[in-house]
């Protein structure tokens, strides 16, 4: 999909078919803020985008915003919020760390928070091991502790469907959850920019999800299963944190179907956005150049990426 100069009076037709019809024919504005009507309109690798002002919901762009596609570990935003809005959650529940999570991380080669078998930590803890280095052992984790059922199989189904139900919720019309991590053996695991980012603005609210995926690093004390400590120390996956002037969050996501994605927030002068890009082989950037186009700046073009540490985990 190409980005083509408009007028004025072009934008704002191609802004009505597209909130009517609820489909996007070309890449443009929706509704576009004011300090971002003098920009051109931004070109992004990603397949599919789509950007909101966090306050009202409002839709300022969106690219191929209905098109069904694979998250991978943006998943995990589901996930958490699953989590945060259980009722009567408690955050400082303690978990023990099961064997089984660390098979199912050896076995499908996936991204981990190193969690030790034995070892007791709270759901908060979890939440940043999930949300940081994208730790599908702590998704595990989670999906077994908040699901119901005799096993563990059941419990994770019990608590995807729960995840399903948070998207029928949200009118997540599009999307469908098979999975409590990203990792979809059958490819059912799907969504839109445009529902991801219901998403996500939904997942934002929370004061301890911000908490959580705003720091670029979480270091945590954890009992061990002989009565020890072990400190953990986790990276946030999300380069944009440390390199785009406000950003706050949210998550990244990495499979060989979807393709690199990332759902993103950033805040300036009291102003929040929140958007998604979908398979984009240069993600950052397009994050940048889609909050860019809502704050009426010009970042992008001068933002360095922050490095992380060797050995830290990449999503």
């Amino acid at each position: 999909m190409t980005t083509t100069t408009v007028t004025k009076k072009s934008v704002r037709r191609t802004a009505a078919v597209a909130l009517t019809g609820g489909l996007l024919l070309t890449v443009s504005p929706l509704a576009a803020p004011a300090q971002a009507a003098a920009q051109p309109i931004p070109s992004i690798s990603a397949k599919g985008g789509f950007l909101v002002d966090q306050a009202t919901g409002a839709a300022v762009y969106g690219k191929a915003n209905t098109t069904r596609r694979q998250m991978a570990s943006t998943t995990k935003v589901a996930t958490a919020i699953t989590v945060l809005t259980t009722p009567g959650v408690d955050l400082n529940r303690k978990v023990t760390i099961k064997q089984e999570y660390r098979d199912y991380v050896v076995r499908e080669g996936a991204s981990t928070a190193d969690l030790r078998t034995g070892d007791v930590l709270t759901v908060r803890q979890l939440l940043s091991a999930l949300m940081l280095p994208s730790g599908c052992d702590a998704a595990y984790a989670l999906a077994d502790t908040f699901g119901t059922g005799s096993t563990s199989a059941a419990r994770t189904a019990s608590f995807i469907g729960k995840m399903n139900a948070k998207a029928k919720q949200l009118s997540m019309v599009n999307s469908s959850f098979d999975s409590f991590d990203g990792i979809s053996a059958a490819g059912n695991n799907f969504t839109t920019p445009q529902d991801l980012a219901k998403l996500a603005r939904h997942a934002f609210s929370s004061p301890v999800l911000r908490e959580v995926v705003g720091a670029t690093t979480y270091k945590t004390p954890a009992t061990t299963s002989t009565g020890g400590t072990r400190t953990y120390t986790w990276y946030n996956t999300n380069k944009l944190l440390g390199s785009y002037q406000g950003a706050v969050g949210i998550k990244t996501g990495t499979g060989t179907a979807a393709g690199p994605c990332l759902v993103f927030a950033a805040t300036r002068g009291g102003k929040t956005y929140t958007g998604v890009v979908l398979n984009g082989t240069d993600r950052y950037n397009d994050a940048a150049k889609l909050l860019d186009f809502g704050f009426g700046s010009s970042t992008a073009k001068t933002m360095k990426l922050r490095s992380l540490p060797k050995g830290a985990q990449r999503d």
